[in-house]
């Protein structure tokens, strides 16, 4: 909403416009779960990406399929951004029974990334140790949101509010769960989330490897 300098906002216009925006930018830090429709989270893996700074699409569903993966919007100039360190532990733990962290930056809330992939990849090697996989920058909400993300916010009514926003997607493809930017990637009840996926039986009928 744009107001020109000249025009005058009467006192009911701002108590109106401030419970708005003040919602909107709790609602934006806020931890979250919610509900998820199963019959619009399967195939949530069918799309192809490239890794970061890379050519090469990376076939999803082929590559990722049958494991359990926390799926994340990344940024390197966030508040957020030190959960790239628990992020990495979590899936150092985990990825012997076949899970995975998958980032993927964007820069759709105060532009808080770098625009060149490259740069976007350094600072997460140099400064954070990240070995988990990382795709390309794309746009997480709106009308341009990647089509990844668009069925992400349709299988759980709800699309990222900020930076390191989390979906878990079970072995068969379904989303399960999802948790707003605050909460940690280590909180116990992402963990125990994580760990309940990961005893599901694999759709190809392989046996668990457990640590």
């Amino acid at each position: 909403m744009s107001i020109r300098m000249s025009e005058r906002i009467l006192p009911s216009a701002v108590l109106v416009l401030t419970l708005v925006f003040g919602a909107n930018a709790a609602s934006a830090q806020a931890p979250a779960t919610a509900a998820v429709s199963p019959s619009t989270s399967a195939g949530v893996l069918d799309h192809r990406y490239r890794p970061l700074a890379g050519r090469e699409p990376v076939d999803l569903a082929r590559r990722y399929g049958g494991q359990v993966l926390l799926v994340v919007n990344t940024a390197s100039k966030c508040g957020f951004t030190p959960q790239f360190e628990a992020l990495e532990a979590l899936h150092t733990r985990f990825q012997g029974r076949g899970f995975a962290v998958l980032g993927f930056p964007s820069g759709d809330f105060r532009e808080q990334e770098f625009e060149d992939e490259q740069a976007i990849q350094e600072f997460c090697t140099l400064t954070y140790g990240v070995n988990f996989p990382m795709f390309e920058k794309v746009q997480v909400v709106g009308a341009q949101a990647t089509p990844l993300y668009r069925q992400l916010t349709e299988a759980t009514g709800q699309a990222p509010q900020w930076n390191f926003h989390k979906y878990l997607v079970g072995r068969d493809g379904r989303v399960l769960a999802q948790w707003g930017s605050r909460t940690l990637p280590d909180d116990p009840e992402i963990v125990a989330a994580i760990q309940r996926a990961l005893a599901a039986p694999r759709p190809d009928g392989r046996a668990l490897k457990r640590p």
